[in-house]
């Protein structure tokens, strides 16, 4: 399969996912029967209330946790049958899995040109090629200027942009973000889920991203909800 074609399979397939914890009385469901589809270039936000299961499906299509049924497949490529991986998870995830917290999570004694390049080096990518990249990623995302300083120097903001930075190093299918506004104020959690926009439309990656914040929902081109573990039909947004 050549790469232009790979380019027009989704980011993102799943079908009939369940994820259960426990058994007998301590049975929880905590993804019931979701089937989803997140195209390339697509930005799509994943709502519900506390305890839906939001983050178990983001966990669960981003391979940290396997499914107890269903399948997924992740740029053109099967990764799960049931409760089974069809591929080497820890390599796959580091190549076409981009992945943004809450928290940056940034490696506190690294610059933040170092923790975009780790990401690469970790991937086999030579030294120079990697600091290259992080250094146009940097650019891209607006915080070139803040390359050569420690996380601890950086506004929250600007760590989740190195964050972001760090997530599109290996040129993911797939970014699953959650939560990645909750610590910034209204205007900084604005700026980045337009972010978040500009990389889906952009660079092509399917981009999923959990939140509570519904004064952002314009920047979306799909919103789904959640609730006791089944998702609804998205609705399509109109975001420019």
């Amino acid at each position: 399969m050549t790469t232009a074609q790979e380019a027009q399979l989704p980011a993102l397939q799943a079908t009939a996912l369940t994820k259960v914890f426990g058994s007998g009385n301590t049975e929880v469901v905590a993804v019931r029967d979701v089937s989803l589809v997140v195209q390339r270039g697509q930005l799509v936000a994943l709502l519900g209330p506390s305890g839906a299961g939001k983050s178990t499906l983001l966990t669960t299509v981003g391979l940290i946790v396997s499914p107890t049924q269903g399948h997924i497949s992740i740029g053109g490529r099967a990764v799960v049958a049931n409760e089974r991986f069809l591929v080497n998870v820890r390599s796959f995830r580091r190549k076409h899995i981009g992945f943004v917290f809450q928290k940056a999570n940034l490696i506190p004694f690294l610059t933040a040109l170092e923790n975009v390049q780790l990401a690469m080096e970790i991937n086999d990518e030579s030294p120079r090629s990697a600091r290259k990249r992080s250094m146009e990623l940097l650019d891209y995302l607006g915080v070139a200027d803040r390359a050569g300083h420690l996380p601890s120097k950086l506004s929250g903001g600007q760590q989740q942009r190195v964050a972001v930075a760090r997530a599109l190093a290996n040129r993911p299918s797939l970014i699953l973000a959650d939560e990645p506004t909750a610590a910034l104020d209204s205007v900084r959690g604005r700026q980045v889920m337009e972010l978040f926009k500009r990389v889906a439309h952009e660079q092509g990656s399917g981009v999923i991203v959990v939140t509570h914040d519904h004064r952002a929902l314009d920047v979306f081109d799909l919103a789904w909800e959640m609730e006791d573990g089944v998702l609804r039909p998205g609705q399509t947004r109109h975001a420019a």
